[in-house]
């Protein structure tokens, strides 16, 4: 059987706690690897510290959103970091993410979606005149055109977006416990594993509290 695939949000801007939560979430049961998003790129050393890790699947989580040529400029920036997969919105349009795609290498590009702290009412608010499930689905379809490797939707959104969609699916807004935080378009591990989904992202569910605790108490929902 094949195991299945999460990422553990490491969302601090202390080294020393993204150490204990790497350390205290090693399991052979499933594949972790480990997300390092704004909070924790922009902080102290915290690039060096995501240079300096070895056999880990990095997933570098900046949700980059800009014109064609930075873009372009900032994936050459990141070149020297062994990362397997780095975030784009996919509103940066078609011809940024063709040049990031392009200058991505062994890269694995991600398109960001609608972010999992939105839904129709936030989205009229901002202007969009489609509800979450359509403008996903348009937005998965630029990602194909683009060539990206892999989407970033909630679990609500999969089964939609694997119709137009083949490649990898990233899931946020999943939650061990019943608490919302500040995600609307939230999902149990094994709902959104059994919609379609490649990886789970989980942050506060496994790091917040007990750390060994939390992922063991992940291990026996998705076996059960």
């Amino acid at each position: 059987m094949t195991k299945k695939k999460i990422f553990v949000a490491i969302d601090t801007n202390k080294i020393s706690k993204a150490k204990k939560i790497i350390r205290d979430t090693q399991t052979k049961k499933i594949i972790v690897g480990y997300k390092f998003g704004l909070q924790f790129f922009y902080s102290n050393n915290g690039r060096k510290f995501i240079s300096s890790l070895k056999n880990q699947t990095i997933f570098l989580d900046l949700k980059i959103n800009d014109i064609p040529n930075t873009v372009k400029s900032a994936m050459k920036s990141l070149k020297n970091l062994k990362i397997a997969y780095l975030t784009v919105h996919l509103s940066s349009g078609f011809n940024a993410l063709k040049l990031l795609k392009r200058e991505s290498k062994n890269i694995k590009i991600a398109g960001v979606t609608t972010l999992t702290s939105l839904n129709d009412k936030d989205l009229r608010e901002i202007g969009y005149n489609k509800k979450v499930n359509e403008l996903v689905r348009h937005q998965a379809k630029l990602a194909k055109k683009a060539k990206l490797d892999a989407i970033i939707c909630s679990g609500h959104e999969i089964k939609s977006v694997k119709r137009v969609f083949n490649k990898e699916i990233i899931t946020p807004g999943i939650k061990i416990t019943n608490t919302k935080n500040d995600q609307k378009r939230i999902m149990k591990p094994k709902d959104a594993f059994a919609a379609g989904s490649d990886w789970l992202v989980i942050g506060r569910s496994i790091t917040n509290g007990n750390i060994k605790k939390n992922i063991k108490n992940l291990l026996e929902i998705l076996e059960d």
